[in-house]
């Protein structure tokens, strides 16, 4: 499903830029601005610093002067608005409505798929668009009467006051979850290498066992004529860890360090 972030008269350079970085970190770039304050506000140095390298995100952004514009290849439009409005669309939280709109969009195809020589449903090129008002004066009655549904983001009763940018995280991060989502498996740490996949085999586990066996021993913390469970209780640690070539390497090089150390003090 197309999707589509529109922006209408927004004032301050640096939330545009926020909204950009909000966006690309969801995977969108479809981004509308109807008549912003500023004619250059994509060019803007608040704004490309708040954009914090979602650049082409500004590159790609259009600048449109009426809301028809902005709306053109969308067939359904989300407002978000904190406070109901009388004769509006249903207000719902952007969780509630997505699972609502994907299963209607879902329904839809099916009944397609079960017609083959019937039109193609207006649903199958679905456009979802999410339209956020100014910051000092939220959306206008006209354009919220307008959309399906007015997303209303659940927030502390005594303080829901979001910023546009936080704003459009919150719902870019709900229509993605919404979709799918991304796999977090998928995402290395920053700083860190990919987790090795490689395991030690059940030969190399055991030779490590019997190095630590006799490490063990040559250090006194094991007695051989009573070993007891300790060597299957290592056993069950080690297995449990599923260790890969290289940490067998290091353990046994511990032993190796263990036994030399016990040589030495005799």
């Amino acid at each position: 499903m197309k999707t589509r972030f529109i922006l209408l008269h927004t004032s301050h350079a640096g939330n545009v830029g926020a909204a950009a970085r909000a966006m690309k970190t969801m995977g969108f770039g479809d981004l509308v601005l109807v008549a912003p304050r500023w004619a250059n506000v994509l060019r803007r140095e608040e704004t490309i610093q708040r954009a914090s390298g979602a650049l082409d995100v500004l590159e790609n952004a259009r600048i449109v002067a009426t809301l028809d514009e902005a709306l053109d290849g969308m067939s359904h439009l989300c407002a978000t608005a904190m406070t109901p409005r009388d004769f509006g669309p249903p207000t719902r939280s952007p969780r509630e409505h997505f699972e609502l709109l994907l299963k209607s969009e879902q329904n839809a195809l099916e009944e397609h798929a079960l017609e083959p020589d019937s039109a193609p449903t207006p649903t199958a090129e679905a456009g979802v668009a999410f339209l956020f008002g100014s910051e000092r004066f939220g959306m206008a009655n006209d354009d919220v009467y307008r959309c399906h549904v007015a997303l209303s983001i659940p927030t502390n009763p005594t303080f829901g006051s979001l910023n546009l940018g936080a704003a459009i995280q919150v719902v870019a991060y709900e229509w993605r979850l919404a979709l799918g989502g991304f796999s977090t498996a998928a995402l290395p740490q920053e700083g860190t290498a990919a987790p090795a996949t490689e395991r030690a085999d059940a030969a190399q586990v055991a030779g490590m066992l019997a190095h630590w066996e006799r490490a063990l021993v040559d250090i006194g913390f094991l007695d051989p004529a009573a070993p007891k469970k300790l060597m299957p209780r290592l056993n069950q640690l080690f297995n449990r860890a599923q260790l890969t070539p290289e940490e067998i390497h290091i353990l046994r090089g511990v032993a190796k360090a263990m036994t030399g150390a016990a040589q030495a003090k005799r």
